[in-house]
């Protein structure tokens, strides 16, 4: 049941109002004072959904009471009555965010309709705020799974970047790294997790479509325009606006995108008025952006500005030790949207798992769990729904093409050697041919440094 608080020093009125909301099937508390009142909003926490308040109490004026509920946070809609009205109580009342402000003796039908709207007012104010946290907790810095040194590095980070009032990030990092995951921590985690999130992907829209979706436009601006547009840049207004794959942009857009944001000002197609504007830019690329302006493909001075700090995101064949983390993570996701059971995950299933190159990151793994998830036919992992294997003619065509005549470790298919086993003779016997020179072995295994070494370390291969 919602909560009404009544603030009336008028014991017969007090009464009255309070008889009369609770048959309209409200939870009615009457305060008399003040001071009464301020106890149970900002130390009882009693969370009134609509505060219906006198505005000149014998022990204070309900205006002070208001504005120390909304600088602790309380969110409950209020409507003051008053013998007597002054304009500049009622003009403060509107700047503190009062539903209404009533003369007595009230009217209880007009009173009725103040407030019923103002409890739609308050519901929704509630939804988004209990929204709003479940994001937050939702979207923390622990989102980013993983015990590497990679990921620990990128959880480090992104703590101290939420805490900063930073105007533009750049985040990179190559295709299903999760970009848009930490956008969304960034923000929710931010200092506008109250303000809305906007995103837009550069590379999906074309040009004309992209300029009208971030600038918005005015009725009749071009054919089709039936109606004005607020645009993504304007909707994000107090919040954060997401641009991912920032480098497909084209070029003049850029300008247009640089002068907004510089000028913290926009102008729709077809509109004269600049309209303000305050967001905080994420920019996002899996393409190596800095190149692209040595290149001349992208303007340097918008680099620059969007790039107030540049986070690089890990692929995760540099971070193998984070796969079965991740693996369980999906394993409940996927299990509880597709009302599997699914719990067994098989050693030789996590070893390929770990082995694999994953050229398509985080979200290809998240795609090969969720199709074995939804193939499984009992509780345990469905290997054969893997589908890692590239084709074994192509795999030889490319290592007979990349390997000197000779150099070669051949290995039995006949099911007497595990893929565990094979894994180690090859790291084992390419270290031995590159006299363990890490750097070399990598090279020629077509690895990184880090997995290499994890590996090494997992199959006890050191010199020792």
């Amino acid at each position: 049941m919602d909560t009404l608080l009544i603030i009336e020093d008028e014991a017969l009125f007090g009464s009255e109002l309070k008889r009369h909301f609770q048959r309209a099937g409200w939870h009615v508390v009457l305060a008399p004072t003040s001071r009464e009142a301020e106890h149970l909003i900002l130390r009882s926490r009693i969370a009134p959904l609509v505060v219906l308040s006198d505005m000149n109490l014998p022990d204070g004026n309900g205006l002070d009471l208001l504005e120390k509920a909304r600088n602790l946070g309380e969110m409950g809609e209020w409507v003051f009555l008053t013998g007597y009205g002054e304009p500049a109580d009622a003009e403060r009342a509107q700047k503190l965010g009062a539903v209404d402000f009533l003369q007595k003796p009230a009217d209880f039908k007009n009173l009725d309709l103040v407030m019923a709207g103002a409890a739609r007012s308050a519901r929704a104010q509630r939804r988004l705020k209990e929204q709003a946290s479940v994001e937050r907790r939702r979207f923390s810095p622990e989102a980013f799974v993983g015990q590497s040194p990679e990921a620990r590095r990128v959880r480090e980070l992104l703590t101290r970047l939420c805490g900063l009032p930073l105007s533009s990030i750049m985040i990179a990092g190559e295709t299903g790294t999760g970009k848009g995951l930490v956008a969304r921590i960034l923000h929710h985690s931010g200092q506008r997790s109250d303000g809305p999130f906007v995103e837009v992907n550069c590379a999906a829209l074309p040009k004309d479509l992209l300029e009208s979706e971030l600038f918005g436009h005015e009725q009749g601006a071009f054919t089709g325009a039936k109606a004005p547009h607020r645009g993504l840049m304007e909707q994000a207004d107090g919040g954060s606006l997401f641009l991912d794959e920032i480098s497909e942009m084209d070029a003049g857009l850029q300008v247009k995108l640089l002068t907004a944001i510089e000028s913290r000002k926009i102008r729709r197609l077809g509109g004269e008025r600049e309209i303000s504007t305050d967001i905080q830019l994420f920019a996002a690329s899996n393409r190596n952006v800095a190149k692209a302006v040595s290149e001349g493909r992208f303007r340097a001075d918008l680099y620059h500005r969007l790039s107030v700090f540049e986070l690089t995101l890990p692929a995760l064949r540099t971070r193998p030790q984070d796969i079965q983390e991740l693996v369980e993570l999906l394993l409940s996701e996927f299990n509880t949207k597709a009302k599997k059971r699914v719990r067994i995950v098989p050693r030789n299933v996590m070893e390929t798992l770990e082995a694999y190159d994953w050229p398509g990151n985080v979200r290809q793994l998240r795609n090969v769990i969720e199709r074995c998830i939804l193939l499984a036919d009992d509780d345990t992992f469905p290997e054969k729904w893997l589908q890692l294997d590239p084709s074994p003619e192509a795999g030889a065509s490319r290592a007979q093409a990349a390997l000197p005549e000779g150099d070669w470790i051949h290995l039995p298919l006949d099911g007497s050697m595990a893929l565990e086993d094979m894994d180690r003779h090859i790291i084992k016997t390419a270290l031995e041919r590159h006299g363990h020179n890490v750097m070399a072995t990598a090279r020629a295994l077509g690895t990184t440094r880090e997995t290499l070494r994890y590996r090494i370390q997992k199959y006890a291969l050191g010199k020792g």
